[in-house]
C-alpha cells in the first residue's frame, strides 16, 4: 500500500520559514517527487517537482523563496519555504509520480502566514 505522509505545516508570521517533509512508503522507482498546493476558492497548483536525476521545477511564484529537495535513499521530499507571504497560504500536498507515470498525493498540510 502506497503512502505519502506529510509533516511541517503550520502558522507562521510573514517574512519567516518552514520546512514541510513528505516521507513515501510502498513505492519501487520514484521518477519524481513534489509539491502542489491548493488556496481557498483556487484550484491545485504545482508548487516545486524534482524528478529522480535531479532537475526542479518551481512554480514563477515561489521561485527564489522556495527550494525542493530529495533524500532518494529515504523516498522523502522536502519543500523549505523561506519569506512566506501570506498569499502562500495553501493546503500543500505531497505528490509522487512512479515510473509508469502513476500519480499518488499526500493527505495535505496546512500553511498559513499571519500579516
Amino acid at each position: 500500500q502506497v503512502q505519502l505522509v506529510e509533516s511541517g505545516g503550520g502558522l507562521v508570521q510573514a517574512g519567516g520559514s518552514l520546512r514541510l517533509s513528505c516521507a513515501a512508503s510502498g513505492l519501487i522507482s520514484i521518477r519524481a517527487m513534489g509539491w502542489y498546493r491548493q488556496a481557498p476558492g483556487k484550484q491545485r497548483e504545482l508548487v516545486a517537482m524534482q524528478n529522480y536525476g535531479g532537475s526542479t521545477n518551481y512554480a514563477d511564484s515561489v521561485q527564489g523563496r522556495f527550494t525542493v529537495s530529495r533524500d532518494n535513499a529515504k523516498n522523502t521530499v522536502y519543500l523549505q519555504m523561506n519569506s512566506l507571504k501570506p498569499e502562500d497560504i495553501a493546503v500543500y500536498y505531497c505528490y509522487a509520480e512512479d515510473r509508469l507515470r502513476i500519480a499518488y498525493w499526500g493527505q495535505g498540510t496546512q500553511v498559513t502566514v499571519s500579516s
